[in-house]
């Protein structure tokens, strides 16, 4: 931060805070909010404050959420995150204007330092590559432990100081725009980036905390190679090639990238969230033992690696033929990833896995692809394949006005890892309320079943010096409740009888949504008890 007695410069007269905030540039402006660099006349420093745009100020509602989420990432005590010091609500104007005052970053965004290393070298290298990712997941790790999804991790949103400290901007925001007002539903409030979405959000379903993992994927694979592996010209191809599109390997555009980084982020880059890093902590000491492993070689574009992609070139064809005949696909076109937890639990990473991952099954593991098709089934075989590229189409189609208008989600965080105890409308325990009480309702479904191997088979924990006698946490998370019971019975455990409860519809009433353990961590049958979190399927209240 910067160490001026005085504001020098010219003030635009305004303040925040009762005076105490003395607004003077603006350092960016975004779809909800605008940030102003400001001068604390009590501590006498320099200090960030980021007021809201008076049309979404107005909202009673909203203005409520965005104090609950100041307070929230107020909480948020970390090197790698930018601190916040105050929140308030003032009047700019003709109309209440909430407000969050924020540490002041003296430095330089990751974009701007990315753009330098392509100019120099077109690429960042790999160890430094590896460096800032691993303190960006440290300060999502802190989030993530808080319940807190950032869902716009992008080099925009980091900060680098004058001593190259990283710093992660903008949590929080992204959860208040979650409260339903109708101001918010206006084009232009971009949340999620487009480029940066996890498959999940592309499709308009649920994120956790393995959603921001992907997109810190995105944009390591974008630091070590000069450009993003989907980008196209229209938000709907990019949401298309997220749900449906396999990424290149880092390697095939910077020569300099060696297997275990190619592996890493195909990793990352799971469309299935189950097939991901389990946790920001595990993808970042990955990312520490692989930068510890490099020699600081410089990168090695390959020649015309960075002419532009044809990311989602399926969904133009299929959705708007005018703008060019469609093309017959070399191959199959999946369908969109179906949430199934691999066979056997996840456990520690492994260092190199294969960097190209297998062809995604929506039935499930073991299920064998289908035949190729006899001459006499061409036809209808194309007919099939041009319907499933369509419906696959529209429903990306659709999500992406959900990512761009509501900021990913149509409402809170239907898989929100900690179970919602800062979200407004769960209800955090107690009786199941009925369906009747709500203007909105989505039954579960029962057949939604967990193989009980998940808890029979549990894989040990990698750690078992630190944890004796533990398990790896299955994932409970978008199965149905009796099966999730039945799992843990089956498998000698326990869990806490009281139940909780969380107002959501995504999932739908008897969907596990939350649980403790968390995926992924060790789990001791002896000490411990699970507590899991279901969906009543209702809506939560404003």
């Amino acid at each position: 931060m910067s160490d001026h007695a005085q504001p020098p410069g010219d003030w635009t007269g305004r303040s925040v805070g009762g005076g105490r905030y003395q607004l003077r540039d603006v350092l960016g402006t975004g779809g909800m909010a605008s940030v102003h660099l400001a001068y604390d006349t009590v501590l006498e420093r320099y200090v960030a404050i980021k007021t809201m745009h008076s049309e979404l100020g107005r909202e009673d509602a909203f203005r409520e959420r965005f104090k609950r989420e100041a307070q929230s990432v107020a909480k948020l005590s970390h090197t790698n995150i930018v601190s916040v010091f105050d929140t308030g609500e003032d009047r700019i104007g003709d109309g209440p204007v909430p407000y969050i005052v924020m540490e002041y970053v003296e430095g330089r965004p990751l974009r701007d330092e990315l753009e330098q290393d392509i100019a120099r070298f077109g690429a960042m290298p790999a160890d430094r590559a590896l460096t800032i990712t691993a303190d960006v997941l440290a300060a999502l790790d802190i989030s993530h432990e808080m319940g807190l999804v950032h869902r716009d991790i992008k080099p925009g949103n980091v900060m680098l100081t004058r001593r190259n400290v990283v710093k992660v901007m903008d949590f929080g925001i992204a959860r208040a725009m979650q409260s339903g007002v109708t101001a918010m539903t206006q084009t232009g409030m971009v949340v999620g980036t487009p480029q940066y979405l996890s498959p999940e959000q592309a499709l308009g379903r649920g994120v956790d905390a393995r959603s921001d993992l992907y997109s810190v994927g995105v944009m390591l694979f974008e630091l070590l190679t000069g450009r993003l592996p989907f980008d196209a010209d229209s938000p709907l191809a990019i949401a298309y090639a997220h749900v449906q599109e396999e990424p290149p390997a880092p390697s095939s555009i910077n020569a300099s990238v060696p297997p275990a980084v190619d592996a890493l982020v195909a990793t990352a880059l799971k469309k299935n969230p189950n097939e991901r890093f389990p946790s920001a902590e595990v993808f970042r000491a990955e990312c520490l033992r692989l930068a510890g492993s490099l020699t600081g070689a410089a990168p090695q574009i390959v020649p015309g690696a960075h002419a532009a992609t044809n990311s989602g070139s399926a969904v133009s064809h299929a959705v708007f033929p005018e703008f060019g005949g469609p093309t017959a696909p070399t191959s199959p076109v999946p369908s969109p990833y179906a949430p199934t937890p691999p066979a056997g639990g996840y456990g520690y990473p492994q260092a190199a896995p294969p960097s190209t991952p297998p062809p995604f099954q929506v039935n499930g593991p073991g299920t064998p692809p289908p035949p190729p098709p006899g001459n006499g089934e061409r036809t209808s075989t194309w007919m099939v394949m041009t319907a499933a590229v369509v419906a696959i189409a529209l429903v990306a189609a659709v999500a992406i006005v959900v990512v761009l208008t509501n900021g990913g989600d149509e409402t809170d965080d239907a898989g929100d890892t900690t179970g919602s105890s800062q979200e407004p409308g769960g209800d955090g325990g107690g009786e199941e309320p009925t369906a009747e009480e709500s203007p909105r309702f989505t039954e579960g479904d029962p057949e939604q079943a967990i193989d009980p191997t998940e808890c029979t088979h549990a894989n040990e924990y990698y750690d078992q010096e630190a944890n004796p006698g533990a398990f790896v946490m299955p994932d409970f998370y978008d199965w149905h409740i009796d099966s999730v019971k039945q799992c843990i019975r089956d498998a000698g455990w326990s869990y806490d009888e009281d139940v909780e409860y969380k107002d959501e519809v995504i999932k739908g009433e008897g969907m596990v949504v939350a649980q403790t353990p968390a995926f992924g961590e060790p789990y001791t049958p002896d000490e411990d008890d699970i507590t899991l979190t279901v969906s009543t399927g209702r809506e939560p209240p404003n």
